[in-house]
């Protein structure tokens, strides 16, 4: 009989930033950012195992000890610019079949939405190689997730020649649709416009401010409750709206 697909969420993390330097430790109700990321990540339905795939340049030093110290959660170090190569290690590292790509800098990750995205993969297998909802962006940045088989990841890998395909991980499936069938998932209404992600000091205001309001204890607030939470309080939005966004 053969197995079901092994999914493993691979969150690519690391403490250098040049807009906010060690960002994914910094303190968002009570706890290192990351910590966020990953109880979200977790509670993706269908994902069988969190990675957090790190480099290997020993200013990563206090994010590996922190990982290190959570039992629900794998650890993995690769090079530090060629995250293509950290990722497709890490997946071959954890024997994944499938892989969900999410960065550690979004804290207000939709496990709902994330498991979507996972879904339409799962259910569009055999016709898709990638799956995301950031091929044409309607959902907040900051719930950003793209899913790929193994196999993909890995023609990826090899395909990648330049910098910008080695350090953005997906450049190389995402732009060439001629040779990776693509799927995008789409909001039901177009939020684009938000800003969710943390690259910034005035990011992490704006996240701080959201968890501040919404987080209690353990509980996981999703996208709806945010939107709705901003609706009260519209000024927040304009915290980084003027933050223009890095990389592709």
């Amino acid at each position: 009989m053969m197995r079901p697909p092994h999914v493993v969420a691979i969150i690519q993390a690391r403490m250098g930033s040049s807009r906010l330097p060690a960002k994914v430790m910094k303190s968002v109700a009570g706890r290192p950012m990351i910590d966020h990321v990953i109880q979200r990540a977790r509670n993706i339905s269908g994902v069988h195992q969190v990675v957090v795939a790190t480099s290997t340049n020993a200013a990563e030093g206090p994010l590996v000890e922190h990982v290190s110290s959570m039992p629900e959660v794998a650890l993995f170090r690769g090079p530090e610019d060629d995250v293509l190569t950290r990722y497709y290690e890490a997946a071959a590292a954890f024997e994944a079949d499938i892989v969900m790509r999410i960065t550690g800098d979004c804290p207000l990750l939709s496990p709902r939405t994330s498991t979507h995205v996972l879904e339409a993969y799962l259910k569009n297998r055999t016709l898709c190689d990638y799956v995301s909802n950031t091929l044409r962006r309607t959902f907040p940045r900051g719930l950003d997730t793209s899913v790929m088989g193994f196999d993909t990841l890995e023609r990826a890998h090899k395909q990648a020649t330049t910098r910008a395909q080695r350090e953005h991980v997906t450049v190389v499936i995402w732009s060439n649709p001629k040779q990776f069938n693509l799927l995008n998932i789409y909001d039901r209404r177009d939020r684009h416009h938000h800003r969710w992600t943390v690259d910034t000091a005035e990011d992490l205001e704006l996240v701080r401010k959201i968890y501040d309001a919404l987080s209690h204890g353990s509980n996981i607030f999703e996208y709806d409750e945010v939107l709705k939470l901003l609706e009260r309080h519209p000024q927040w939005q304009k915290i980084n709206s003027h933050i223009p966004q890095k990389g592709p």
